[in-house]
């Protein structure tokens, strides 16, 4: 009988659809879609090389009884077996989001957000899963595409296609989604998101460049987004699914009504918005009283009519009354010119427990921010798909709730946490001296919240880390900008944005930076069309506002200080031949275990790329560090024992014919019973014990053993001798 044909479950209601664009390096992205997850509105498989990214989206076909905004939430996840890889941990399974996950999730997010149709507000999930990794495609810089294509192949509206895309430099050419290689020779990180008309969304981190370079980063990465988003142009129109967007109808307006509203309240709200009151809890009292007052002027009847739609189209006016009186008369909320800075505060050295600690205050923003310092051991270790690492710079950044003065629950830590810390963390990074043996943290508690707290924890964190002794390169300091504009092209940019001025403007831009250039900045844009005349006038105003705020604080403290805090741990290091990490280390740990007891160190080695031995030593006073150097150095370069010399050492073990002493680290000797005293010696227990340490000479060496003769007498003074 022959052999049986195999048999395959043919495949039904199956139209796959592929196209590839042509990323203009020698490198493609493909983009499938028909055959994986079909119950969802949009789904598309994202492929560049051996780096696969699955992104689906699902909109529910109704919004919910008073939902007045889009509930969307943007997923990102990775497979540790797309990298061939078994998680870590007890459960062995992939568990809550990586810090890594989230602040990927947060720029597809802030790209996504503004495009969707502002009367959309049905449930909306777009979930991401990297299922392919080769370690060569970086998977952050596909995410945005491929959410937005899954979105444009659904009948889900949307104002898009857009993409976003990674831009590197590489020996000063510029680079469009660079690989893993390309990448750790770039001197800059930016990601940008945008559609084919605007841009919409940035972040990153650079060396000290130039407003100018900054903007040449932008168009050469809108130049490939261009392309990305006529590709999904073309790939949405072979999709019979996304020919026709589904119809929705979320929100339910009264023309008459919103009328009524806008003449009843606008001058008054204009009227508010021109007394430029600093205090923010006092505007908004007086907002809230003009919107008071019309509603008591309404009858039972009429309030019934109106109350569905008095918040919205109340709001709707302050807004227009606010911006109207800052682009026609050039008054801010608070009374400041365009360009001003609100006043500013800081000191340092405020926590004495601390390591370094500083608080930044900037008219109703405050950041305490504290320094801690430890050794390799403190080091952060990140399990992620793509690698197993080590990081020695942390900031972590608390925005609690009475920072705003509201009470609400705490349930851990917060996107929008993770993400501004990371912005402090890149803005100052690349400033830390790159001799620094120390693992650092950096702790910003926002203790009052007015706008731009993410930049107040820049400006106190370089304080902090100056206060503490770290020879940082450079200063630096942040600014938020923002922008007011209108159809007609009249615009304003605005330094130093409050939280009102955020909520109601167009554009919330963070730059930070040094005296000589920018190391980091953060872009959200929600109007369309912001021209490169703009973004230049606001890079410019923010290079002046940024140099403001650095001399302010540079006179609360001009220079790190010379020396660590008193109660900061000293950090050696020192670099040992390979033949030596076994020996320092000793069986099972042994020897490195008893030179922490005894020296009341920390002590971690490692092995580095040439193959020798980093050895890091962590005390809290200069004697215990000297003694963890001394046993160290004698393993590693130990001195020649010498015959007639003078050692001190450590009482191994007693034997009756003598005791072991150790000579040097690894080498041990024999003081025979007879050379420990002058007088008859019965037991060596009636001289020294185990663990105490002698002294004594080295007389001799036995030609054939090679092993030393130890004497303790030979260092005592001879008894006198009895004539009797």
């Amino acid at each position: 009988m022959g052999k049986k044909k195999p048999r395959f479950k043919k495949q039904t209601n199956m139209n796959v659809i592929t196209k590839t664009i042509d990323l203009g390096n020698g490198r493609q992205i493909s983009v499938e879609t028909g055959k994986l997850a079909k119950q969802a509105d949009g789904a598309v498989v994202v492929k560049c090389g051996g780096t696969m990214i699955l992104s689906t989206v699902v909109s529910s076909r109704e919004a919910k009884e008073g939902v007045d905004f889009l509930p969307l939430t943007v997923d990102y996840r990775e497979k540790f077996s797309a990298g061939g890889k078994i998680p870590g941990g007890y459960l062995k399974r992939e568990a809550r989001p990586s810090d890594d996950e989230i602040l990927i999730m947060r720029l597809v997010d802030r790209a996504l957000r503004p495009l969707f149709p502002d009367d959309y507000h049905a449930d909306t999930q777009l979930m991401m899963q990297l299922i392919s990794f080769d370690g060569v495609n970086m998977p952050d810089s596909l995410a945005g595409f491929a959410a937005s294509a899954a979105i444009a192949v659904s009948n889900i509206p949307f104002n898009g296609p857009m993409s976003e895309v990674r831009v590197g430099r590489i020996d000063g050419n510029w680079v469009i989604n660079p690989t893993f290689e390309q990448f750790d020779q770039s001197d800059v990180d930016v990601m940008i998101a945008g559609t084919a008309e605007n841009i919409v969304m940035l972040e990153g981190e650079m060396h000290e460049i130039s407003e100018a370079e900054m903007v040449e980063i932008i168009k050469v990465a809108h130049e490939a987004i261009k392309e990305q988003c006529k590709f999904q142009v073309e790939l949405a129109s072979e999709v019979p699914a996304s020919a026709e967007k589904r119809e929705y109808s979320h929100e339910s307006h009264d023309e008459a009504v919103k009328a009524k509203v806008h003449a009843a309240t606008y001058e008054k709200c204009m009227a508010v918005a021109r007394m430029g009151l600093a205090d923010k809890s006092k505007r908004g009292q007086l907002f809230g009283e003009i919107k008071d007052e019309y509603i008591a002027s309404l009858s039972e009847e009429e309030l019934e009519v109106e109350k569905p739609f008095i918040g919205v189209y109340y709001k709707e006016t302050m807004k227009k009354a606010v911006r109207r009186v800052m682009l026609d008369e050039r008054i801010r909320l608070d009374g400041r010119k365009m360009n001003e800075i609100r006043p500013i505060w800081s000191e340092v050295d405020y926590i004495p427990a601390a390591h370094g600690s500083a608080i930044f205050t900037r008219g109703e923003t405050q950041s305490l921010t504290t320094l801690t310092l430890g050794g390799k051991l403190d080091e952060q270790m990140i399990d992620s798909m793509a690698d197993k690492r080590f990081e020695k710079f942390m900031l972590h950044y608390n925005f609690p709730p009475f920072s705003t003065g509201e009470a609400r629950p705490i349930r851990g830590v917060s996107r929008r946490e993770i993400g501004h810390g990371n912005l402090a963390l890149r803005a100052l990074k690349n400033m830390l001296p790159d001799d620094n043996p120390y693992t650092i943290r950096i702790v910003s508690d926002i203790l009052e919240s007015n706008g731009s707290s993410s930049m107040a924890t820049v400006c106190a964190g370089t304080l902090a880390l100056m206060d503490g002794g770290i020879q940082m390169k450079k200063p630096v300091s942040g600014i938020a900008m923002g922008l007011i504009s209108d159809p007609d092209g009249k615009f304003c940019v605005l330094s130093d944005i409050l939280g009102d001025e955020d909520h109601l403007g167009d554009m919330d831009f963070k730059v930070t930076g040094t005296a000589d250039g920018i190391t980091a900045c953060q872009m959200d844009i929600k109007v369309d069309g912001l021209s490169f005349e703009v973004l230049t006038e606001a890079l410019e105003q923010a290079r002046e506002g940024r140099l403001h705020i650095l001399g302010e604080i540079l006179k609360t403290l001009d220079k790190p200080n010379a020396a660590l805090k008193p109660n900061a741990p000293r950090i050696e290091a020192l670099v040992v031949p390979n033949d030596c990490i076994g020996a320092i280390i000793g069986p099972g740990g042994k020897i490195i275990q008893q030179m922490q007891k005894d020296t009341n160190t920390t002590i971690t080695i490692e092995e580095n790329e040439k193959g020798e031995g980093n050895v890091q030593i962590v005390a809290h006073n200069a004697e215990d560090m000297e003694a963890a150097l001394k046993q160290i150095r004698m393993i590693a370069f130990p001195p020649t024992v010498e015959v007639d010399e003078i050692y001190e050492g450590k009482v191994k073990s007693i034997q009756a014919y003598g005791c072991f002493v150790e000579i040097l680290p690894g080498m041990d000797g024999l003081i025979h019973i007879s050379e420990l005293d002058h007088k008859r010696v019965e037991k060596v227990e009636d001289v020294c014990k185990e663990g105490d340490v002698l002294r004594f000479k080295v007389i001799g060496q036995d030609p054939k053993t090679k092993k030393f003769k130890l004497s303790r007498k030979a260092l005592m003074p001879k008894p006198e001798s009895n004539p009797a």
